[in-house]
């Protein structure tokens, strides 16, 4: 059974329907890529996942759970890192236990063991101005693990950092989820960078937003670094911009 399965779901702002009939899955230890324009409505959907909106029609469920509406099961990470200038790095990883009812002394100490893992050891007491753009990111991905350590919804969170940076956090995700065994559904914009993480493609579009193709990467995480140059990786980027175009 899939861990996370969102069935039917349709969404409509002032009579204007954004999304109609969502189905998608999540599996465990999958990475699952939505590919689409702007104004699709990914992010309505997502917002809907979390349990932030409600959907007009259709069900999210987790672990064979009804969690429709019901916001704190699904992690969510936005294209900012928004971490709190005024807090430490600790403080700003742990804030999620504390905003569920755990005292912050607890939460510091839940939340430092993981902060070697996630390549911030020694930064503990820092604040994020110190820390580099990467650096920033691993630490809104430790925030949004410890928020739910089961499935992580993300919208672009690699968008903001430059090539370089941008292709190490891809490498270095990659592990992280094999070690925490996290799931992520996540939206980019960025054909490759959807081929070179994901299991799975879907793609998102038309007015109101449907799911129109779905692409499985049958390579999935076992990709050579050089993926990018392959034949294999052409024909499924021919394959999603065709299927963008089509939409």
């Amino acid at each position: 059974m899939s861990l996370l399965i969102v069935k039917n779901v349709s969404k409509a702002f002032d009579q204007n329907k954004i999304i109609d009939n969502i189905d998608i899955e999540l599996n465990e230890g999958e990475i699952v890529s939505l590919l689409g324009a702007s104004g699709g409505g990914k992010t309505t959907l997502f917002n809907i996942i979390a349990g932030i909106s409600a959907p007009d029609s259709g069900n999210v469920y987790l672990d064979g759970e009804d969690i429709t509406g019901r916001s704190g099961l699904v992690s969510y990470m936005l294209q900012k890192d928004m971490l709190l200038p005024y807090k430490t790095v600790l403080d700003n990883v742990a804030l999620p236990l504390v905003i569920k009812g755990m005292k912050k002394k607890a939460a510091r100490e839940k939340a430092l063991p993981y902060l070697e893992q996630f390549g911030l050891k020694g930064y503990e007491d820092k604040y994020p101005k110190s820390l580099s753009g990467g650096m920033r990111q691993r630490a809104a991905f430790l925030r949004t693990y410890l928020f739910s350590g089961k499935v992580a919804i993300l919208d672009e969170p690699f968008s903001a950092l430059d090539m370089l940076t941008k292709g190490e956090l891809h490498g270095w995700y990659m592990n992280i989820m094999k070690e925490i065994k996290l799931s992520t559904l996540f939206i980019t914009h960025d054909i490759d960078e959807a081929i070179m993480l994901s299991d799975r493609i879907y793609i998102l579009t038309g007015k109101p937003g449907t799911i129109t193709k779905e692409i499985v990467i049958s390579e999935g995480k076992n990709k050579p670094v050089d993926f990018n140059l392959t034949k294999e990786f052409m024909v499924y980027k021919q394959q999603i911009v065709q299927g963008l175009r089509q939409g």
